[in-house]
């Protein structure tokens, strides 16, 4: 079982966290931000990994330390249970549409942590959630996890929905990548030989 249990605790977050990579896709989640946890449940479903996260931060400053810290937690246990990735098919992509937006995801499991992120969210909030938060999400996630993540907006005025499609998209695009691969499943899909 491709499993991470983590735990985070700092003055500002106290996280707790599993994960299954080889699951079907449920959550239960409770961040005490509801559009987080909105993303969060979205982003489990699509990926079918099954997800059980409470964090308890310093909400009543803002929402900036709990969203980046359940991306370094969220990161963190995806590099653990990816393991040495054997037999990962390593890539995943997705052009995902939600109404009038449209997003590009494309991912690796390259060991080598970078974020491009070409979105434009017209809002500054969604709800009282600070849209600029989505970006800090998922580079902190990105740097933690060790994976190459593309995320680009091609069209889009309605900012719920382009952050749900990023969410959602790259739920697909790691389902994608992180899936068994059965003709080289005792193969690191590498050269190199490890990522």
């Amino acid at each position: 079982m491709r499993t991470a249990e983590t735990a985070r605790k700092t003055a500002e977050t106290d996280i707790k966290l599993k994960l299954n990579l080889d699951g079907s896709g449920t959550a239960r989640i409770d961040t005490d931000c509801g559009f987080l946890d909105h993303m969060l449940t979205l982003f489990a479903r699509h990926s079918r990994v099954d997800l059980e996260l409470t964090c308890r931060g310093d909400t009543h400053v803002d929402y900036h330390h709990t969203v980046e810290d359940v991306g370094i937690a969220l990161g963190t246990a995806l590099d653990e249970a990816l393991g040495d990735k054997r037999g990962v098919r390593r890539y995943g992509s997705m052009l995902l549409p939600m109404d009038e937006a449209l997003v590009l995801c494309a991912l690796d499991l390259s060991g080598r942590s970078t974020l491009e992120y070409a979105m434009e969210i017209p809002a500054k909030k969604v709800g009282n959630f600070d849209t600029e938060l989505a970006e800090e999400f998922f580079l902190a996630l990105t740097r933690c996890a060790r994976l190459t993540l593309h995320l680009r907006q091609i069209s889009g005025t309605n900012s719920h929905h382009i952050i749900e499609a990023a969410f959602k998209a790259f739920g697909r695009s790691l389902r994608q990548a992180a899936e068994i691969d059965a003709a080289a499943a005792d193969e690191v899909p590498s050269t190199k030989g490890v990522l």
